[in-house]
């Protein structure tokens, strides 16, 4: 009976502890295969554990550290012997990985752009210069208004906050 318990996932499963030794024990595995020599290579091991964080997980997306932390990671990677460095890799993962959050700006324009998309597009159908905008369909017009906007809305936050890497 508790095996079958076990299956339906009724049975309590694995304790945390143990799912996350084995999580990043994978991920270590999988990080370690790769030929690393230099930082470009160590960034890139990163940037790509945090993808398969992101492609693994639906619905969630989880933000890569800066750029400057990793490379004071590296450091330390160097420094470190073979044996000492998965745990500075767990450790350093535990620290960082954090999920991405929707600031208010971007939630606010995402709910108010597709009623001021149709309003603009039925405003605009009856201008003589813009009577081609019949054309296209809403369906169309006003998701493609509300990625643009976000967009936008995304790269003007960067831009304001100085959060654009030089």
């Amino acid at each position: 009976m508790g095996m079958a318990m076990s299956f339906m996932g009724l049975g309590g499963g694995m304790p945390s502890a143990q799912m996350l030794n084995f999580v990043m024990g994978t991920v270590y595995k999988q990080f370690i295969e790769k030929d690393i020599s230099n930082f470009e290579d160590f960034h890139i091991a990163i940037l790509d554990i945090f993808n398969t964080f992101n492609a693994a997980l639906p619905g969630k997306h989880y933000d890569a550290p800066p750029h400057e932390e990793i490379e004071a990671v590296f450091k330390q990677w160097q420094k470190t012997p073979e044996a000492d460095r998965k745990n500075l890799l767990i450790e350093f993962l535990k620290k960082n990985v954090k999920l991405s959050k929707v600031d208010g700006t971007t939630m606010i324009a995402g709910i108010l752009t597709p009623p001021v998309a149709m309003a603009t597009k039925r405003a605009g159908e009856n201008v003589p210069q813009l009577k081609m905008i019949k054309a296209i369909p809403d369906v169309v017009f006003v998701p493609s208004a509300t990625v643009l906007v976000l967009i936008s809305v995304k790269i003007s936050r960067r831009v304001f906050m100085g959060k654009i890497a030089s």
